[in-house]
């Protein structure tokens, strides 16, 4: 069966990348592009891991890891925080996150990462 995967991000470019370079991973993708939508597709479609961009419409990232993390059928998926805007100042660990990676980000990066987090 395949790991499923929820990726949020408003750049549906970015979208469109991560999904094919997870897909041709042989992960099941369900792609958001809109930060209020994300709980109500976490919970229909119940994925292995959440991919977050930082920077979103309306919420970070950081702020939607930990209702996730709070969430009490959610708690233990792993959620990976994303951001181009990563500086020494500001700890995106701190919000209960399992990984943090820089974009723009290698693909193979991205697939190991979950990987390691998830199979």
């Amino acid at each position: 069966m395949l790991k499923r995967i929820l990726v949020l991000d408003d750049n549906e470019d970015i979208l469109d990348i991560v999904q094919e370079a997870l897909s041709y991973a042989h992960f099941e993708v369900v792609s958001v592009s809109e930060g209020s939508k994300l709980m109500s597709v976490l919970e229909e479609f119940n994925p292995d891991l959440v991919l977050l961009d930082y920077l979103v419409t309306g919420i970070n990232g950081g702020e939607i890891c930990r209702q996730i993390k709070a969430h009490p059928r959610f708690n233990n998926t792993p959620v990976i925080l994303f951001s181009a805007y990563i500086s020494h100042g500001h700890d995106l660990m701190a919000y209960g996150c399992d990984a943090v990676m820089s974009k723009p980000f290698d693909l193979f990066e991205l697939i190991d990462t979950v990987n390691n987090l998830i199979c």
